[in-house]
């Protein structure tokens, strides 16, 4: 884990508790994700409505808190800011508004519905002859819906090479509708798929800057609360659940002890 990385984990922490809010686990299972996005991405945080931007959506929008530290981390805002979260009048909701915060691309929260954005944005691109990029990230969970897998087929049919899709597969599901196979069945539904190391940023951007013109696919094989072992390990205890402030030490703590 590098350092922007654990600066992320540490202000997601810092936030959570002071809120009372947050998707932890889910939230410090995208961060290495979403840097390696930004990182691939044309971009401006000095000029979010830049005309030539590439366009990122957060599917699984429940992530909300780790997407605004990462766009903290750039600079899109001040992180401070972002303490207010989920509290009466804060433009930082527990489910982003795109209408309200520098950087978010769509008022994602529903699960299953940001992808058929992504899609959509991604088809005008073409029509319009943009060289401009999509970029989502899809929960295993949220892939329960049927709605993911019909965006996708979309995607496939109209030859979508604009358009990437980042499966976080952290292995939430696994006590209900699980899906074991994910590459598999991407590549069923006509994407070029890549398996990755969810945590490791370098791996990741190498398999994101592909255009293999077709629909590029990244399995990111990532850790629920990856960062913490208390989270790690517990990760439905910890779905929803905020800190205390002696248990944000605890965490904090294994957080400082995790290896670089």
């Amino acid at each position: 884990m590098n350092d922007a990385a654990k600066r992320i984990r540490r202000n997601i922490l810092n936030i959570a508790t002071a809120s009372g809010h947050g998707h932890i686990p889910t939230s410090f299972s995208v961060v290495e994700e979403l840097l390696a996005v930004y990182k691939t991405m044309r971009h401006d945080p000095k000029n979010p409505d830049w005309n030539e931007r590439d366009i990122f959506i957060l599917s699984k929008g429940h992530a909300s808190l780790g997407h605004y530290a990462v766009l903290a981390e750039l600079g899109y805002f001040d992180v401070a800011e972002v303490h207010g979260f989920g509290t009466y009048g804060t433009r930082f909701g527990c489910h982003a508004d795109r209408l309200k915060v520098p950087g978010v691309e769509a008022s994602t929260g529903s699960l299953g519905h940001g992808i058929g954005v992504a899609v959509g944005v991604a088809l005008g691109l073409k029509v319009k002859k943009s060289n401009r990029r999509v970029f989502v990230v899809v929960g295993d969970g949220e892939a329960n819906e049927g709605t993911v897998w019909e965006a996708i087929m979309v995607a496939s049919d109209q030859g979508l090479d604009n358009l990437t899709i980042i499966y976080d597969d952290n292995k939430s599901q696994q006590r209900c509708l699980a899906i074991p196979n994910p590459a598999e069945r991407l590549m069923a539904f006509g994407c070029d798929v890549r398996v990755a190391p969810g945590h490791d940023i370098d791996a990741l951007t190498a398999a994101l800057v592909r255009r293999p013109g077709k629909v590029n696919a990244v399995v990111a094989q990532a850790q629920k609360g990856f960062g913490c072992r208390s989270l790690a390990d517990n990760i439905y205890e910890w779905h929803r659940k905020s800190p205390d402030a002696a248990m944000l030490a605890q965490l904090t703590e294994e957080l400082d002890a995790w290896p670089l």
